[in-house]
């Protein structure tokens, strides 16, 4: 496989690097459940202990995997126009032992309940959407509690960080790697975070950060004002109904409008206010900063929409990769597991934009007589 030959040399032991070579295969496998029990059966082996040793116990690195796997994003899939998107998931845990496990909000249910939060670095590219890294959150009460992470693996020195101090930690490593991207988009968590926005302007990195209705703006009266207070008092002739892009159901329209509140050297901070169509409309709210050439409504819109890619990201990891099927308390388990997923996921989406090179879509200029081949061929073919 392609994919591990570029990570083989991290594992010094020839029977590890193969079990990884074989876990890797499995995740790519059409395994109902891609845990160390069904991986292992599924390669020939009479117990999950190998898969299990792979993930705990044996020596190897899931930070330098996670390194080589931005590297193969770069090669592959980069593009300078790609917004990396911040976001979490929630992995549903029964029990009080695995790592960062607690009765939190969970995205992926809807509501509180007893999960794992993992946040994610998503790379939405032209080429296909990937998740490029990842961090698991602790909460304040488990970095407090000195037993209990030891007891789940974690690290001495692992301090407690907010979503988006751990969003800021995988930023850097992008940028430091130099994966090719335009902008970064993320939900109100990242948004509302005033130290990660200046940040994102001291590097002169473009953004489109959703932010809450009750975030304050300064306005030429020399007040702060909510912004949905601001959004409330726009004339009819600002709103223009723009596509965020294509979702499910077709395209996601909506109303949108671009209120400028500041500029500085070339550079524009704006408020991007979005309204749905309905009868009783919802609104949502963007602090975004680009140059002024790029600080247009339709190119503000077309990143907000990109946002979504992330949720594209996550059901792919999830349904084919076998993210959050794990069974592991861990903490070196969680990134584990986690990192050989997200690099199963690369390797489908390489193999996808490839496919699609090759045989264009209906209606392109370019024809072939023979129609792409079904992933499990793929599959097949990279194995």
């Amino acid at each position: 496989m392609h994919a591990h030959q570029r990570i083989a040399d991290l594992f010094a032991r020839s029977e590890v690097r193969e079990r990884s070579l074989a876990y890797l295969e499995g995740l790519l496998s059409g395994c109902e459940r891609k845990n160390s029990w069904q991986v292992a059966e599924w390669a020939g082996e009479t117990s999950p202990y190998g898969m299990q040793y792979l993930l705990d116990r044996s020596r190897w690195d899931a930070g330098a995997v996670q390194a080589r796997l931005s590297e193969y994003v770069k090669e592959e899939l980069g593009d300078p126009d790609a917004v990396l998107v911040l976001d979490e998931t929630g992995f549903l845990k029964k029990g009080i032992h695995s790592a960062g496990v607690q009765r939190q909000y969970s995205g992926t249910a809807g509501r509180i309940e007893n999960s794992q939060v993992g946040v994610f670095l998503c790379y939405a590219g032209q080429r296909g959407n990937v998740l490029l890294d990842r961090e698991l959150y602790l909460p304040q009460d488990w970095v407090e509690d000195g037993a209990r992470c030891r007891a789940a693996g974690i690290p001495e020195g692992v301090q407690f960080a907010t979503k988006p101090m751990l969003g800021k930690q995988m930023l850097e490593r992008a940028f430091d790697a130099g994966v090719p991207c335009g902008w970064i988009a993320g939900d109100e968590v990242y948004g509302r975070d005033s130290k990660l926005r200046r940040w994102l302007e001291e590097r002169h990195q473009p953004f489109v950060l959703a932010v809450a209705a009750d975030q304050r703006l300064w306005q030429q009266d020399m007040r702060q004002h909510r912004v949905d207070e601001i959004a409330n008092k726009l004339p009819k002739r600002v709103w223009k109904r723009l596509s965020a892009g294509q979702g499910a159901k077709g395209e996601r329209l909506y109303d949108w409008a671009l209120v400028r509140w500041a500029e500085h050297e070339g550079w524009q901070h704006t408020l991007l206010v979005r309204r749905s169509l309905d009868a009783k409309p919802e609104y949502a709210f963007y602090f975004t900063f680009a140059p002024k050439k790029k600080s247009n409504l339709k190119t503000l819109v077309a990143i907000a929409g990109r946002r979504w890619a992330v949720e594209i990201a996550f059901q792919m990891a999830k349904g084919e990769c076998g993210l959050d099927h794990y069974e592991v308390r861990h903490w070196q388990g969680w990134y584990r597991h986690i990192t050989l997923a997200m690099l199963t996921l690369v390797v489908l989406t390489v193999l996808r934009a490839q496919e699609k090179k090759t045989f264009p879509q209906e209606g392109s200029s370019q024809r072939t007589r023979n129609p792409p081949s079904a992933r499990p061929v793929a599959v097949a073919r990279l194995a």
